[in-house]
Protein backbone atom coordinates (compact mmCIF):
# COMPACT_ATOMS: atom_id res chain seq x y z
CA UNK A 1 0.00 0.00 0.00
CA UNK A 2 2.54 2.83 0.81
CA UNK A 3 3.70 1.84 -2.66
CA UNK A 4 0.35 2.66 -4.01
CA UNK A 5 0.08 5.74 -1.77
CA UNK A 6 4.11 7.14 -3.15
CA UNK A 7 2.33 6.48 -6.40
CA UNK A 8 -0.28 8.43 -6.07
CA UNK A 9 2.07 11.17 -4.32
CA UNK A 10 4.68 11.14 -7.48
CA UNK A 11 1.20 11.65 -10.00
CA UNK A 12 -0.25 14.63 -7.76
CA UNK A 13 3.27 15.72 -7.66
CA UNK A 14 3.86 15.37 -11.43
CA UNK A 15 0.17 16.77 -11.80
CA UNK A 16 1.19 20.31 -9.94
CA UNK A 17 4.28 20.63 -11.81
CA UNK A 18 2.05 20.20 -14.93
CA UNK A 19 -0.40 22.41 -13.40
CA UNK A 20 2.58 25.07 -12.78
CA UNK A 21 4.21 24.87 -15.58
CA UNK A 22 1.41 25.42 -17.21
CA UNK A 23 -0.15 28.39 -15.48
CA UNK A 24 3.32 29.89 -16.26
CA UNK A 25 3.20 29.37 -19.76
CA UNK A 26 -0.42 31.18 -19.60
CA UNK A 27 1.42 34.12 -17.98
CA UNK A 28 4.56 34.24 -20.42
CA UNK A 29 2.09 33.92 -23.23
CA UNK A 30 -0.20 36.86 -21.82
CA UNK A 31 2.93 39.28 -21.14
CA UNK A 32 4.24 38.46 -25.08
CA UNK A 33 0.12 39.57 -26.04
CA UNK A 34 0.60 42.92 -24.20
CA UNK A 35 4.26 43.35 -25.23
CA UNK A 36 3.20 42.50 -28.99
CA UNK A 37 0.26 44.81 -28.18
CA UNK A 38 2.11 47.45 -26.70
CA UNK A 39 4.80 47.69 -29.65
CA UNK A 40 2.21 47.95 -32.32
CA UNK A 41 0.56 50.64 -30.46
CA UNK A 42 3.88 52.33 -30.43
CA UNK A 43 4.27 51.48 -34.31
CA UNK A 44 1.00 52.79 -34.77
CA UNK A 45 1.36 56.04 -33.59
CA UNK A 46 4.92 56.55 -35.18
CA UNK A 47 3.64 55.78 -38.64
CA UNK A 48 0.33 58.67 -37.44
CA UNK A 49 3.00 60.69 -36.49
CA UNK A 50 4.86 60.47 -39.67
CA UNK A 51 1.67 61.14 -41.83
CA UNK A 52 0.53 63.63 -40.10
CA UNK A 53 4.04 65.42 -40.66
CA UNK A 54 4.00 64.24 -44.45
CA UNK A 55 0.37 66.21 -44.80
CA UNK A 56 1.30 69.12 -42.73
CA UNK A 57 3.98 69.51 -45.24
CA UNK A 58 1.97 69.48 -48.19
CA UNK A 59 -0.42 71.64 -46.94
CA UNK A 60 2.00 73.98 -46.17
CA UNK A 61 3.44 74.22 -49.42
CA UNK A 62 -0.03 74.34 -51.19
CA UNK A 63 -1.25 76.68 -48.83
CA UNK A 64 1.56 78.82 -49.05
CA UNK A 65 1.46 79.08 -52.54
CA UNK A 66 -1.94 79.98 -52.82
CA UNK A 67 -1.39 82.41 -50.23
CA UNK A 68 1.39 84.03 -52.03
CA UNK A 69 -1.09 83.81 -55.02
CA UNK A 70 -3.52 86.25 -53.76
CA UNK A 71 -0.66 88.23 -52.35
CA UNK A 72 0.51 88.78 -55.77
CA UNK A 73 -3.21 89.32 -57.02
CA UNK A 74 -3.69 92.20 -54.09
CA UNK A 75 -0.93 94.12 -55.26
CA UNK A 76 -1.95 93.78 -59.17
CA UNK A 77 -5.17 94.98 -58.05
CA UNK A 78 -3.76 97.99 -55.98
CA UNK A 79 -1.72 98.78 -58.96
CA UNK A 80 -4.39 98.51 -61.54
CA UNK A 81 -6.24 101.33 -59.10
CA UNK A 82 -3.05 103.41 -58.65
CA UNK A 83 -3.04 103.31 -62.53
CA UNK A 84 -6.05 104.35 -63.08
CA UNK A 85 -6.19 107.42 -60.68
CA UNK A 86 -3.54 108.82 -62.07
CA UNK A 87 -4.83 108.52 -65.41
CA UNK A 88 -8.10 110.03 -64.10
CA UNK A 89 -6.52 112.91 -62.59
CA UNK A 90 -4.00 113.76 -65.45
CA UNK A 91 -6.92 113.85 -67.99
CA UNK A 92 -10.00 115.07 -65.90
CA UNK A 93 -9.43 118.47 -66.92
CA UNK A 94 -8.85 117.64 -70.79
CA UNK A 95 -11.94 115.63 -71.20
CA UNK A 96 -14.19 117.95 -69.27
CA UNK A 97 -13.08 120.50 -71.88
CA UNK A 98 -14.31 118.72 -74.14
CA UNK A 99 -17.38 118.23 -73.05
CA UNK A 100 -18.01 121.59 -72.26
CA UNK A 101 -17.20 122.92 -75.76
CA UNK A 102 -19.38 119.87 -77.20
CA UNK A 103 -22.39 120.78 -75.08
CA UNK A 104 -21.60 124.51 -74.69
CA UNK A 105 -20.57 125.40 -78.38
CA UNK A 106 -23.52 125.46 -80.66
CA UNK A 107 -23.39 125.62 -84.61
CA UNK A 108 -26.87 125.87 -86.02
CA UNK A 109 -27.14 124.83 -89.69
CA UNK A 110 -29.52 123.42 -92.15
CA UNK A 111 -30.04 119.28 -91.84
CA UNK A 112 -29.02 118.10 -95.55
CA UNK A 113 -31.79 116.04 -96.24
CA UNK A 114 -34.37 119.50 -94.98
CA UNK A 115 -35.90 120.16 -98.11
CA UNK A 116 -37.58 123.80 -98.62
CA UNK A 117 -41.03 123.90 -99.37
CA UNK A 118 -41.71 126.03 -102.69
Amino acid sequence: MTSQSQGIQQLLQAEKRAKDKLEEAKKRKGKRLRQAKEEAIAEIDHYRLQREKEFRNKQTNVMGSQGNLSAKIEEQTKETVRNLASSYHKNMESMMKKLLSTICDINPEVHPNFRHAV
